[in-house]
């Protein structure tokens, strides 16, 4: 590794922000920031659309960093580049010995670059065509292959330096976290729930999750296995609480008063209202879910309209329009995938009716439920509420 390596961390659509383009930029500095803490002492600043993540010593752990900045929303690519003077003689020397291991594995390459700095006296292509023929000289071995080569060198000319890097790899992109709002993620041991919640994520949005948990019928096991995915997406969520919720009562007071076909319905309704209850006091602005439409029976649009009935909040529903498979290989990017298939059941599968209600009427599910003392369970439940807190690991 060069001593002098460095991050280049290009910003998305962030660039596409008008007049409060700044408070995004400036979220992004303050996230990247408090990711590379853990990595070393690093200046970090932005410039023209880019973050420079410089090491300020030498024990700084730059994969580690590496690794983190391709999880951080709002950055849309990611690239290990060395400054040099903005010299064509600087350029190519760095160029040869930085990406020495990369010109002996490759038979073609091509150089590619930008000009950042419009008073540099080349343009993009003279600087390529210039670069280009001096390191084909000093790799014989290696054509020049403009259209399909093995290795692109980067070079790019900014305001203080030049850059080389080898190509950027794909960021998480999407939009800072703490630019979407805030919102409560009705979090499940299944695959959809940590999905929808990523997605969301994704789109800026600062996530509380909620955590239904029904002793003796879930097992230890099975929150454990929540806390763990809870605990992968902080990696891309960042800090968060997750709120775990005695939802045992609830389940069997409607086994024992409700008509079978509403049972789910009706245990959706109450997720709703407590999971609201926990968005009024962590001061979020939507609920979100993993439902995806028609995937069973209490996700059709009927029985969607049902469960969002006893909430004032929008109930956001990243992956309403994606299929099984869209799902998983989702789930697989992000590192959920093999926490999700383990077999430890959460309440979501308690007392399954044998033939759900598909298509229910909301006033029969109302009467249905009206025998129970729902302001009394409700209460109830939030009083054994308990939380904890997590961060990313590091």
């Amino acid at each position: 590794m060069n001593n002098n390596e460095m991050l280049l961390l290009k910003l998305g659509e962030v660039v596409l922000k008008g007049l409060n383009r700044h408070s995004f930029e400036d979220k992004l500095v303050n996230n990247v920031r408090r990711r590379m803490k853990n990595c070393g002492s690093f200046q970090i600043y932005i410039r023209q659309s880019t973050i420079y993540v410089e090491p300020q010593s030498e024990n700084c752990d730059m994969e580690g960093a590496y690794q983190a900045a391709k999880q951080i929303f709002g950055i849309v690519t990611v690239a290990r580049a060395v400054p040099c003077e903005k010299t064509i003689d600087a350029i190519v020397e760095t160029a040869k010995t930085y990406l020495a291991g990369e010109f002996a594995n490759a038979r073609t390459f091509k150089v590619e670059s930008k000009r950042a700095d419009k008073h540099f006296y080349l343009n993009s292509i003279q600087i390529s065509q210039e670069v280009g023929g001096l390191l084909a000289e000093a790799f014989p071995d290696v054509a020049v292959d403009v259209h399909d080569p093995d290795l692109t060198v980067h070079v790019e000319i900014r305001e203080k330096y030049a850059y080389v890097h080898a190509p950027s790899v794909a960021g998480a992109g999407g939009l800072p976290i703490g630019m979407g709002g805030h919102a409560v993620s009705l979090l499940s041991g299944g695959l959809d729930s940590p999905v929808s919640s990523y997605m969301i994520a994704r789109r800026g949005v600062i996530l509380d999750m909620v955590h239904f948990v029904s002793p003796p019928y879930t097992s230890q096991q099975a929150q454990d296995k929540v806390m763990e995915l809870a605990q992968i997406l902080t990696t891309y969520c960042g800090r968060m609480i997750v709120h775990i919720i005695p939802f045992t009562e609830i389940q069997e007071e409607i086994r024992k008063n409700c008509p079978e076909e509403y049972f789910t319905l009706i245990m959706r309704r109450f997720m709703m209202r407590l999971a609201e209850a926990v968005a009024v006091k962590a001061g979020a602005s939507a609920l979100v879910t993993g439902e995806s439409l028609g995937q069973v029976a209490s996700q059709t649009i009927k029985a969607l309209g049902v469960t969002e009935d006893v909430t004032h909040l929008p109930v956001l529903r990243p992956l309403i329009g994606s299929d099984k498979v869209e799902i998983i290989r989702t789930a697989r990017e992000i590192g959920t995938y093999d926490t999700s298939i383990l077999p430890y059941e959460d309440c979501c599968t308690v007392f399954t009716p044998r033939h759900p209600a598909t298509r229910p009427v909301l006033e029969d599910v109302v009467k249905a439920e009206s025998v129970l003392d729902i302001d009394g369970l409700v209460e109830k439940a939030l009083a054994g509420e308990t939380w904890v807190r997590l961060k990313p690991n590091m």
